[in-house]
């Protein structure tokens, strides 16, 4: 019999890999594909924005060192930590990143509504569950609410932190689920670590999830922790806090993670992912148009000890994995998109 060709052991790889019913990690890439507007189009869209005239001198001077920053091409991420924002201007910006992200999440839904398989996460999570499996987890940093329309269009309920229906209340519990006939519905856990397009919080610190809301409602701001210096001070507040407990959980429990446009630059999602992979030896899928250098560096660090990485080649697809690190052609079709990844790993969808 033929030795196995190196394409050949990463598909079988990406296929065992999926039959552990991974934790799902979506990056930015996950959303960029769909046309949900990354971080430097959202950095060009904040230079812009007008900002209120009743802010005082400081304010308006931090803001300025913030526009030089991204005018010398640092990215978002180091120009907000570079400047000290005050409260009022962090809210800005949140809501500011929230009016130019809505329109693209509302379009995304509107596809979905006239095919229901354009997103091609439905179809994962739909796979994921031919087991016995009653939940999945996802852990994302993006606000965008890909994850749930892909749930809702599989027919699968979603649990984010939050109450069901339309103006929903922090759940009581991490555990709580919708039962249909006295059975817990097959779940999609939501974990999002930097907050949701449709989270609000009130002058009293009140906090409610509007999925429907287009604007703003009156004495809200948005509840997303955007970058910058006070990323990581947010994260100890409520449903941040129990979020991440949340998150935490599912990698710590993990028995395989598959990543979906994750460039390794987020601590919150991050840190425990690593310590698993090189701690337990839990095995590990990316697929991502261009693997950030975070991610090679890890990839190739050692830590990583079983790993199929897949990114976009002038021949189709280049795949990395823990016994090639530097890599292989892998295929002729863009199997880095997740759509073509799943024709390779679960069949061809008709």
């Amino acid at each position: 019999m033929a030795a196995k060709t190196a394409p050949e052991i990463a598909r079988e790889f990406a296929q065992a890999t999926l039959s552990l019913a991974p934790v799902i990690i979506l990056g930015s890439g996950a959303s960029a594909s769909h046309g949900v507007p990354g971080m430097w189009p959202l950095a060009v869209q904040l230079s812009s924005a007008v900002t209120p005239i009743d802010w005082s001198t400081e304010e308006v001077a931090e803001w300025s060192k913030f526009k030089d920053r991204l005018a010398a091409k640092d990215d978002l991420e180091t120009a907000l930590s570079a400047v000290r924002l005050t409260d009022r201007q962090t809210a800005f910006v949140a809501s500011e990143t929230r009016a130019f992200l809505l329109p693209a999440d509302l379009t995304v839904l509107e596809r979905l509504l006239e095919d229901r398989r354009s997103l091609p996460l439905s179809r994962l999570f739909k796979h994921l569950f031919t087991s016995t499996h009653r939940t999945l987890h996802v852990v994302t940093p993006n606000y965008d609410r890909l994850a749930e329309y892909a749930a809702d269009a599989a027919e699968l309920s979603t649990f984010t932190g939050f109450s069901q229906g339309y103006l929903q209340t922090r759940a009581r519990s991490p555990d709580q689920r919708m039962h249909i006939r006295g059975e817990a519905a097959r779940t999609v856990c939501v974990w999002k670590v930097h907050g949701s397009l449709d989270w609000f919080q009130d002058q009293d610190n009140q906090i409610v999830g509007v999925r429907a809301a287009g604007t703003v409602p009156d004495g809200f701001t948005p509840l997303m922790i955007t970058p910058g210096i006070d990323k990581y001070r947010l994260t100890h507040g409520e449903p941040f806090r129990t979020v991440l407990g949340c998150c935490d959980k599912a990698l710590e429990q993990a028995r395989a993670y598959f990543c979906v446009g994750y460039g390794f630059n987020d601590e919150h999602v991050q840190t425990k992912l690593v310590e698993r992979c090189d701690r337990d030896s839990v095995p590990l899928v990316v697929i991502t148009k261009e693997l950030s250098p975070t991610a090679k560096a890890f990839l190739k660090g050692g830590r990583c000890r079983r790993y199929l990485a897949l990114e976009e080649s002038g021949t189709g697809a280049r795949a990395y994995t823990h016994d090639t690190p530097d890599g292989f052609d892998m295929a002729s079709e863009p199997i880095w998109q997740l759509a073509e990844f799943l024709d390779m790993t679960i069949g061809v969808s008709t």
